[in-house]
């Protein structure tokens, strides 16, 4: 491990010093990323536009009805694409989940809500479609991390989102946010994702998801770096603090010592031992599985 450690450290501060916004695009993990262990299907159109649509990865001999792990990558609602996060795909399809990473539209093209309504019809095709290829309807768990963990929070906890495709919140069986913004208010760079004015500081419920709390939302895993200068960990810890008051179901998981991009660069292999993030949400998703089974 020290080893591992020792050879990876100068990648790691490589990464991070490239990284925009707190994330960055992670297309050099194809070259170590193994590509066996599945079958992908790409670029999957759920709605009409260029940039809705998405890639469907299988665990090879796995039996039909899996359960189903969404999972929206992050960049700041400006930056990203699916391809760049394979190595994010294999390690859920490692632990048995087939992954569904879609697109969704960036600022400057959209504005809020246009991305969250991206996420809404993705999961629209999730529910109608992944039977097709062995998933199971009714255990769709959402993934997001940074921008994308701010999407999944909002189609978790406001329901409108789906209502406007025609599910209710019981589409999603439970939801990990991974160094997501929930109670915030725009940086300036983030301002226009928003439309806001560069020097508008006025909260505006409508983009945080802690003003959705209802305490009747899927159950919600948090997990937070407490070393991150990107997304402060106290939206982590009042989310989880708004949710357990409103009578919800939350944990809340934090990492000393961990930064904004550890937390999802901890998916690929080589980099598991910078943060736990992939064990905690395989734990979380399949206790959830267990619960749901026991209702019924």
């Amino acid at each position: 491990m020290f080893k591992s450690l020792a050879i990876c450290r100068p990648l790691i501060i490589l990464i991070v010093t490239m990284a925009v916004g707190g994330c960055t695009r992670f297309d050099f993990l194809d070259a170590i990323i193994p590509s066996c262990g599945y079958i992908r299907t790409l670029n999957v159109p759920y709605a009409n536009l260029p940039r809705q649509k998405l890639d469907v990865y299988v665990p090879r001999h796995v039996k039909s009805k899996v359960s189903v792990v969404v999972f929206f990558y992050g960049g700041d609602w400006q930056n990203g694409n699916k391809e760049g996060y394979r190595f994010v795909a294999q390690a859920i399809t490692s632990k048995g989940f087939i992954a569904v990473m879609p697109d969704y539209r960036l600022y400057p093209n959209v504005t809020f809500p246009a991305f969250v309504e991206d996420g809404a019809l993705a999961v629209r095709w999730v529910h109608d479609n992944i039977a097709r290829f062995g998933g199971d309807p009714d255990r769709v768990f959402l993934a997001g991390h940074s921008a994308g963990g701010h999407i999944v929070a909002l189609l978790t906890l406001d329901k409108r989102y789906l209502q406007h495709v025609g599910l209710t919140r019981d589409a999603i069986r439970a939801t990990a946010g991974l160094s997501g913004p929930y109670d915030f208010v725009p940086s300036r760079p983030d301002r226009g994702v928003f439309s806001m004015s560069l020097n508008d500081t006025t909260p505006d419920p409508n983009i945080e998801p802690i003003h959705f709390v209802d305490g009747s939302a899927p159950p919600m895993l948090l997990i937070q770096g407490l070393k991150d200068p990107t997304v402060n960990f106290s939206n982590a810890l009042n989310l989880a603090a708004r949710i357990r008051a409103a009578g919800g179901t939350v944990r809340c998981i934090t990492y000393p010592g961990v930064g904004h991009v550890a937390v999802v660069l901890s998916f690929a292999w080589p980099f598991h031992w910078l943060a736990p993030t992939l064990r905690d949400m395989t734990k979380y998703f399949r206790e959830e599985e267990k619960t749901e089974a026991a209702r019924r």
